[in-house]
């Protein structure tokens, strides 16, 4: 006789091209079996021309699944494809969190919510300044600029090589964003109290420049969205330097529990259990 809880089964995925690699997952099963939830969370591969047909069995209920998370290269086509994408997904152009209401698609995007809970976490009152540096003007930094604005950071300084990536930024959100080259880097660090790289620079163990991080304000805090090492370069220049670090696993960890409560009606909580979960996967890999 079948188990008559299969009925109750909700099911959420995580896709992208690849996808083999995710972590997310470990994360949601994690919760899944910590709530005694029948249910899943699955890594789905789906190439770029295979995505809206995705979309569209997740709308008209084909494809078994209540929600999901959507990674490269998908964020821009799933805030597109939503019926109903919400102003967080509106702003950046992209969505992370697809959920399933009534028939219709809902996106929104929990990145920026993972960046500030994961700072909130890992070093309180980091949001006392009123001045940030953000090395990088590719994809990710959108969610880090949008999250520390609607924090309440009144000067945000975009720094990257290509000034016009920088300067598109600060056209999407706003006059509080500034964009200035990589020239510009020393000056606009002076008396800031937050550094963030969006960069990939020190990813996998390669090569980072040389920092001097001590225009910063004494209290600042550095801060990398790369997690893969948990330290990376730029973080240990930084706390050679003197200053405060956090790591960017708990931005993975804290994007994870929006759309955990969307799909499967709980609200979970990021610990040192799950931290620990995800680096051991982390080190063996």
């Amino acid at each position: 006789m079948a188990d008559s809880r299969e009925t109750f089964l909700v099911n959420a995925f995580v896709t992208g091209w690849p996808i083999k690699h995710s972590r997310s997952p470990i994360i949601h099963s994690h919760w899944l079996k910590q709530f005694e939830i029948a249910g899943s969370y699955k890594a789905v591969p789906v190439t770029e021309d295979d995505f809206p047909a995705f979309v569209k069995a997740l709308k008209d209920g084909s494809s078994g699944y209540r929600g999901g998370n959507v990674t490269i290269p998908h964020k821009e086509l799933a805030f597109k494809l939503a019926d109903k994408p919400d102003a967080i997904a509106e702003e950046m152009g992209a969505a992370n969190t697809l959920w399933v209401e009534d028939g219709e698609v809902h996106a929104s995007n929990t990145d920026g919510y993972g960046f500030v809970a994961n700072l909130d976490h890992r070093h309180p009152g980091w949001d006392k300044t009123g001045r940030a540096v953000i090395f990088g003007a590719g994809g990710a930094s959108r969610a880090v600029i949008q999250s520390i604005r609607d924090r309440g950071i009144d000067e945000i300084h975009v720094v990257n090589r290509t000034l016009s990536r920088a300067q598109e930024l600060a056209d999407r959100f706003g006059p509080k964003v500034h964009a200035h080259p990589v020239a510009a880097l020393t000056e606009v660090m002076a008396g800031a109290g937050l550094f963030v790289n969006t960069t990939s620079l020190g990813m996998d163990g390669t090569e980072a420049p040389a920092i001097d991080f001590s225009p910063l304000a004494s209290d600042a805090v550095v801060t990398d969205i790369v997690y893969i090492p948990l330290k990376t370069p730029l973080l240990a220049q930084a706390e050679e330097q003197g200053f405060p670090i956090v790591d960017g696993l708990g931005m993975l960890l804290h994007q994870a529990v929006p759309g955990f409560e969307k799909w499967f009606g709980r609200r979970p909580v990021v610990d040192s259990v799950l931290r620990d979960l995800v680096i051991a996967d982390m080190e063996q890999h």
